[in-house]
């Protein structure tokens, strides 16, 4: 046994080459490592993640074969793993997509900004944050349906074509008013961008997530579906139970209470957090000087 851990250590490890570890080298290694752990993180919140498995899977399948040296599997996996590789991203281009957009959306030059730029941090004020609050559980106390996009960082223009020009300022009486029953706008979502409904009766992309409840209509499919191709926060009511539901990032949370959807949205209200609590901070220190 010994004399034949020997030889497989000798064939396969004799050669190995191990340079010298500089400072350079460390540096290299976390960068990498950074940037894997973020990968990992994306592809474990997307359908990405069946597919890793299938090629870690398919990764130990081919070492079993080199090992053992089977010559036609190895031949046969070193002409297909360029088709492979295509296909994998024609199937998921749209979580590849997603992943870019995510990149694209980190302001660096914003969190290293020592000026309080509160107001142009803001993408809605107070007044809107409540109006929507206000309207959607209004909706839901007498079970009327709603759909609403809240943008952030990516613009949806390409959905706002697909209904009807509004550009008027959000208000608890015109979202309810917009989704009555038996008026002209009341099908479809509502996108509101910043202080303005910019668009109605939008047609959303629904969700192919097979994972989800049996019992969810078209209205929640297409708030999940436009929380897995967006960074919008959607707000779904649903018009047989009454009840609020949250999609974002291509999560559900059913049945959420006024204070948590308020939480939400100010969670999302300033495009970076940190000039807001600078701006807190300030007004009380300010606040003390006085004092």
């Amino acid at each position: 046994m010994q004399q034949w851990i020997t030889n497989v250590l000798t064939k396969y490890m004799g050669d190995w080459y191990f340079p010298q570890v500089g400072v350079t080298d460390i540096l290299e290694i976390l960068i990498i490592s950074v940037i894997v752990y973020q990968i990992m993180k994306w592809i474990m919140n997307t359908k990405a993640w069946m597919l890793l498995r299938g090629i870690l899977m398919l990764g130990l399948f081919i070492l079993f074969a080199a090992f053992f040296q089977m010559n036609t599997i190895l031949y046969l996996a070193g002409k297909s793993i360029n088709v492979l590789a295509i296909a994998a991203v024609v199937v998921f281009q749209p979580e590849l997509r997603r992943a870019l957009e995510k990149l694209g959306e980190k302001n660096i030059l914003s969190n290293i900004s020592l000026f309080d730029k509160n107001r142009e941090n803001q993408r809605f004020t107070d007044e809107t944050l409540e109006g929507i609050v206000s309207a959607c559980f209004s909706m839901g106390s007498v079970k009327t349906g709603a759909l609403v996009v809240v943008e952030q960082a990516i613009h949806l223009t390409e959905y706002e074509m697909t209904g009807i020009e509004l550009d008027c300022k959000v208000s608890e009486q015109v979202l309810i008013n917009i989704f009555e029953h038996n008026t002209p706008l009341h099908d479809g979502a509502v996108i509101v961008r910043g202080n303005r409904i910019t668009s109605a009766t939008c047609y959303l992309p629904l969700s192919d997530n097979m994972q989800i409840s049996k019992d969810l209509g078209t209205r929640h499919r297409a708030a999940l579906g436009m929380s897995e191709v967006s960074d919008a926060l959607v707000i779904a009511v649903s018009e047989e139970t009454g009840q609020v539901s949250i999609a974002m990032g291509g999560q559900l949370v059913r049945g959420v209470t006024p204070d948590y959807l308020a939480t939400r949205l100010n969670q999302i209200q300033y495009r970076n957090s940190e000039p807001k609590k600078f701006a807190k901070w300030k007004g009380w220190r300010s606040k003390n000087e006085r004092a």
